[in-house]
Parts: structure tokens; sequence; C-alpha cells
């Protein structure tokens, strides 16, 4: 390529020649003076923008802060609302804890006024010296946070088991024969080897002897069904209960028989009156507790006092 140079301070006109090696090394000149301006006015702008007070550099670093913290808001939301959630789920689990401690309270036999599940324990102490007090980091309050979920779901889960023992020690409680079937004042003969009021022989008495007017009300001293209600030769009227777990007890010589056979009956119910049925010398209430048939000594499992029993 050539190129004519004409002035009026030339005396006559000059060509130059360009070669393409030369427009090849003017073009990349000017690109990379073009990068070169670019990346020169772009550190500028970064570096004097609060100095220069240019508005456009200045919107647009405010609008990248604002899209940064904005991406923070949403991250820490995100986390708060992750960690409501499962401070919800420990409120409801503490909410069950609570109604099951009342619920144990009440199977061990301790007043709600002593066991008070719903108030936080005090705590206290002297500040901590050896170490210097430190924020928790969100990842510390999450791990925590997660810490104590768990551990609240395994007491839960513990107390649970606790309840059912101890409701099934409540239920073999409630149909163990430990109620006095009779008010009376003392037993006119116990359990053990007698002499037979009637031949004078040294016999085993199986029961215990309550010496009770005719006509005084009986209750079961457990819990259980009725076995058998009905007349015996040997017993009179006569009333066995099962209590299950191979334990029956037995009420003879009774005038008056209130339940019949297969009631389920709850502990202290009336069942009978006393009487003089069968082969008696007089009325009182023949007691017996048998465990796989064999006669144990009633006073074994009866709760000894004076006090009357409820009736029905």
């Amino acid at each position: 390529m050539q190129i004519i140079l004409i002035s009026d301070r030339l005396a006559k006109a000059r060509s130059v020649t360009l070669s393409l090696r030369h427009l090849v090394g003017s073009a990349l000149l000017a690109v990379a003076l073009l990068f070169a301006g670019t990346a020169a006015l772009y550190w500028i702008s970064l570096r004097y923008a609060a100095e220069l007070r240019i508005p456009v550099l200045q919107q647009l670093v405010l609008a990248a802060q604002e899209s940064e913290a904005e991406r923070v808001r949403s991250f820490v939301q995100q986390n708060l609302n992750a960690m409501a959630v499962k401070l919800g789920e420990m409120q409801a689990q503490l909410t069950r804890l609570d109604a099951l401690g009342e619920r144990l309270s009440s199977l061990a036999g301790v007043r709600p006024q002593e066991f008070r599940l719903s108030e936080a324990p005090g705590l206290g102490g002297a500040a901590p010296t050896l170490m210097p007090p430190q924020n928790l980091s969100l990842a510390d309050f999450n791990e925590k946070l997660l810490t104590l979920s768990r551990e609240v779901e395994s007491r839960n889960d513990m107390l649970g088991v606790l309840e059912a023992q101890l409701f099934e020690q409540a239920v073999k409680k409630k149909l163990m024969p430990t109620m006095l079937p009779v008010a009376a004042p003392y037993n006119a003969s116990g359990f053990g080897k007698r002499i037979d009021p009637f031949n004078g022989q040294w016999t085993m008495h199986e029961g215990i002897d309550f010496l009770a007017d005719a006509g005084s009300p009986v209750v079961n001293a457990a819990a259980g069904v009725v076995q058998f209600a009905g007349f015996h030769p040997q017993y009179g009227y006569v009333i066995d209960i099962d209590h299950g777990n191979d334990l029956v007890t037995r009420y003879a010589h009774l005038s008056k028989l209130f339940v019949k056979e297969g009631d389920v009956l709850q502990r202290g119910r009336r069942i009978a009156l006393t009487g003089n049925t069968g082969r008696s010398t007089g009325p009182h209430l023949h007691f017996e507790v048998r465990f796989r048939g064999a006669a144990q000594n009633p006073a074994k499992f009866l709760v000894l006092s004076n006090a009357v029993a409820h009736t029905q």
C-alpha cells in the first residue's frame, strides 16, 4: 500500500509505502492501547471512586453492596426459619415430656406440687476465669440445638419405657389381694394347723377366719374376674375370684351373693354379705388365697389395718 503526502511545506509530493507487517503491527498497538486505557480507567474508578464522587461508579458500588447484603440476609433468614422449626419441634417434645412426667409422678405417688415440671431449674455459679467468654457462631448454635433435640428425644423414649414399667407394676398391685375383705377387728382363726372344731383332730386350716356379724359387707381384696359364685357343701355360699397369674381368692360361709360367674370386678367392690352357711360354727368370713391351686397364707398379702372397706 502506498500513501502520497502532499503539503505546502514540501517542494514535491512524497510517498510512503506500508506493507502488511506495518498494518498488523499498527492494529496490535491500537488494541494494546485500548486495553491499557480500559484497565487504567477501571483501576482509577475503584481506587478513587469515593474521592472523585463519580455518581455512576457510586451507584454501581452501592448496588453491589446491596446485592451482597440481601444475599447475607436471605442466608440468615433461611437459617432462622430452620431453627424456628426445630425449636417448635422441641417445644412440642417438652410439652409431651411435661404430660409424661405428670403421669409418672401420679403412678409413683408423688404429688404434683412436689414435682414441678413446668418450672425451669435454678442455675448459677461464679463467672469463668480460666477461659475468656466467647460468642457462639451460627454453626456452633446449630450443633448445640441438634444435640439438645436428640437428647430430648432420648429422654422421651426412656421415660416412656419407665411409664410402661410403672403402669405394669400398678396393674399388678391392683391384682394382688392386699385389701381387707371385711371390716373385722381381728381374725378368729389363722392360717396353718389347728384343732378342728367339729371332730377335735389336727387339721390344716387353709385360710383366715374373720369374726364378723352376719350381714356384714364383704369386698374383693383385689381386681379380678369371678370364677365361681354359688353353694358348696363345705364352704356354704362361696365366691372364687381369679386375679390372673394363677392367683385366686376365696370368700366362704356367705349369706348373700351380689356377683355371678364372669363378672369383672374392681378392687374393693362389695361382692357378698357374711353369714353362717356350710360347715361353720357361727357367723364369720373364711378368706383364702391360692396360687396355682395351693393354699397360701393370706397374711402375706393383706394390708392388715382396722380401716373399713369401701362398699359399692
